[in-house]
């Protein structure tokens, strides 16, 4: 989300990676690591990894994704592998990614859930502001960033975008996909990129302090910008569909996914930068018109995002919702765990982050689970053994 001197960037990597059993001691975020939710991987090429063994782990732990999703409350354990350098410099290399990631999807057969994990070929928020000529920014060891280079609104609404899949980084999405898909025979669970919302997608392409003014003046023409950004998210969707066929994963970047699953997820932090009633108004329209084509809207934002659980419950169709529930998940983590009881015998399913310890996951889960909620956990435990114990005390706490 946006940042410092109007920069934004999904993550930097200017810092060292320290392992999980250094941070759980902090019980806080530790703004010394590159990612706090990330793990450790040896990189696997494809000639090395076992796809028989990963389709069948993967085929068992769709079955409980599939009764799961049909059923109206419970609760699934994902170990989420998510790889610091894929999040960062390694985004730009096909090859080195998807060996990173063939590492990733080996090292968690190891650890006891339910849900899979999956490939996303390419990590990076400024896809559809490349579209109005925005290209990437790039430091050594850090993520893509993009500075916003319009003005005012009127400015990016005369401007014709480009379809997303004619510039640079839409045509090497494409080309990623494509050789992942050579590379693994199709045989592996992939998802589309990192999907943002029309909300956030404005702030790569102006300031923030503009664009809340035009906000406040010029609320029906915001709409009419976000409605082209829609437009633009569909019509890329659509030409990574065509690639990935049935092997595409859903909601996808950053949730617990699954090919039985409905619902496209939209990154959507800056929601919290606004009023619920305009997030409703304004925001919500766009989003939807992206991810109803598969099944409805799931959503995330960073932060505590608390005060805004009527506004996302109240969207039609949705289908999840993503937030953070420790400290060391995220600096702004919520501590209002009891308001997302509210999810509880709605249908929506709540994937709930949670970076720490056994201690941390059962003291956090004790407060947020309730009966008739349906709720995927996602852990970050560091050993087979940890993950174990974590797992059974899950099941034992939510049954």
């Amino acid at each position: 989300m946006p940042g410092n001197e109007n920069l934004t960037s999904k993550t930097q990597l200017n810092k060292p990676y320290i392992s999980h059993s250094q941070l759980k001691q902090m019980k806080k975020f530790n703004t010394k690591i590159a990612d706090s939710q990330a793990t450790g991987i040896l990189p696997l090429s494809p000639d090395k990894f076992d796809f028989a063994a990963y389709e069948a782990y993967a085929d068992a732990l769709n079955k409980k994704c599939a009764d799961f999703w049909q059923a109206e409350s419970g609760v699934l354990v994902y170990r989420r592998m998510r790889v610091a350098e894929c999040f960062s410099y390694a985004c730009a290399d096909m090859d080195r990614s998807l060996n990173l990631q063939l590492g990733a999807l080996a090292q968690s057969m190891k650890y006891n859930a339910d849900v899979p994990n999956f490939l996303e070929p390419w990590y990076g928020i400024g896809t559809i502001a490349s579209a109005y000529g925005c290209d990437y920014m790039w430091s050594k060891g850090n993520a893509p960033a993009i500075k916003p280079s319009f003005h005012s609104l009127d400015e990016v609404l005369n401007y014709e975008p480009q379809t997303v899949s004619q510039t640079k980084i839409g045509r090497h999405t494409l080309n990623m996909i494509e050789y992942f898909m050579e590379q693994t025979k199709g045989k592996l669970p992939v998802s589309f990129t990192d999907s943002q919302s029309p909300l956030n997608i404005v702030t790569n392409l102006l300031p923030l302090d503009n664009f809340f003014i035009e906000l406040l003046m010029n609320p029906d023409i915001v709409a009419v910008l976000f409605d082209k950004f829609a437009n633009l998210s569909l019509e890329f969707n659509r030409e990574q569909e065509k690639l990935i066929g049935n092997s595409l994963v859903l909601p996808g970047h950053g949730f617990a996914s699954s090919v039985k699953w409905k619902g496209l997820g939209l990154s959507d932090d800056n929601a919290i930068m606004i009023s619920p009633d305009e997030y409703t108004r304004l925001a919500v329209p766009s989003a939807k018109k992206i991810c109803d084509p598969y099944g409805g809207l799931v959503f995330h934002s960073c932060g505590d995002w608390s005060a805004w659980i009527d506004a996302v419950l109240s969207i039609d169709r949705l289908k999840m919702a993503d937030a953070a529930f420790s400290p060391q998940t995220d600096p702004g983590a919520t501590d209002k765990l009891e308001a997302f009881h509210a999810f509880a015998n709605t249908g929506v399913v709540l994937n709930a982050r949670i970076v720490g310890d056994v201690e941390t996951i059962e003291q956090q889960l004790k407060r947020l689970w309730v009966p008739g909620m349906k709720l995927i956990v996602v852990t970050y435990c560091e050993t087979p053994e940890e993950q174990e114990t974590a797992y059974r005390r899950i099941k034992e706490i939510c049954t």
